[in-house]
């Protein structure tokens, strides 16, 4: 059985994380399968549809669709939209996008989330640049979350990766618990103090995920009330995966 923390952090057993790594797989699998469609010409609409027939082909059930009234699969947020994009046929994807997918499924009542940038066709260097800081940062986070560290670990250890390149962090969006539900406390901050925050403990699984940005970290939401756009206009990169925390350190179950 979980057990509950007082701060609502529920601790799952290792059945229990066993149990996640369906719903992980499958996450990364949809992931993997749109990242394949990735090409110029290729509406957002058509990479919702392939995410949705990966998921449910599988047994599983589409996390996001319906979650808060979101309307699609994934998540499809391009070049300047940092997260929550809205899969459309009128986007099409041209050479040089950048574009952030994010993924969740569901089996057995467990949920899997995970999410990744794509540059479309021709690979502009800053653009890369910022990519692999991203990807790099997330593995630093990653790499702080075992037993007895703290959130804070995590957060700086994430801000320092995408500061020390000269990249900004978007604050206003953060990492999460998650288990039964999609999002679950603590909040997994991208920046922070070492030694400050909740106290990391086995049996803790959360999704740590950064966004990053090349320009101001300043954003808003634009009309539709989901997709999330940096004020300035430059792109934005996402990373994520959902990990357990368990006596010899971090566990993926997001591949």
């Amino acid at each position: 059985m979980k057990r509950f923390r007082r701060d609502g952090v529920k601790i799952k057993s290792p059945a229990q994380i066993d149990a996640m790594k369906a719903a992980g797989h499958l996450s990364a699998q949809a992931l993997e399968v749109v990242g394949s469609l990735m090409r110029p010409g290729v509406s957002t609409a058509e990479l919702d549809a392939a995410a949705e027939k990966c998921i449910v082909e599988a047994g599983g059930t589409p996390a996001f669709k319906g979650y808060g009234g979101f309307p699609a699969t994934i998540c499809a947020s391009v070049n300047d939209m940092v997260v929550h994009g809205i899969p459309s046929p009128d986007v099409i994807l041209e050479d040089g996008d950048v574009v952030s997918i994010d993924t969740g499924a569901i089996v057995d009542g467990w949920v899997g989330d995970n999410a990744e940038t794509f540059i479309v066709g021709t690979h502009d260097k800053q653009h890369q640049d910022l990519l692999s800081t991203t990807l790099a940062a997330m593995w630093a986070g990653i790499d702080q979350a075992f037993p007895g560290n703290h959130l804070g670990d995590i957060g700086h250890a994430i801000q320092k990766a995408i500061e020390d390149a000269g990249f900004s962090v978007i604050r206003e969006y953060s990492g999460h618990g998650i288990g039964r539900r999609m999002h679950e406390p603590p909040n997994v901050l991208n920046y922070g103090v070492p030694g400050q925050g909740v106290k990391l403990e086995e049996g803790m699984v959360i999704a740590i995920e950064p966004m990053a940005v090349s320009g101001s970290p300043r954003v808003r939401t634009i009309s539709d009330g989901w997709g999330v756009v940096t004020c300035d206009g430059k792109p934005a990169a996402h990373f994520e995966r959902t990990i357990a925390i368990t006596k010899d350190g971090p566990l993926v179950l997001t591949k």
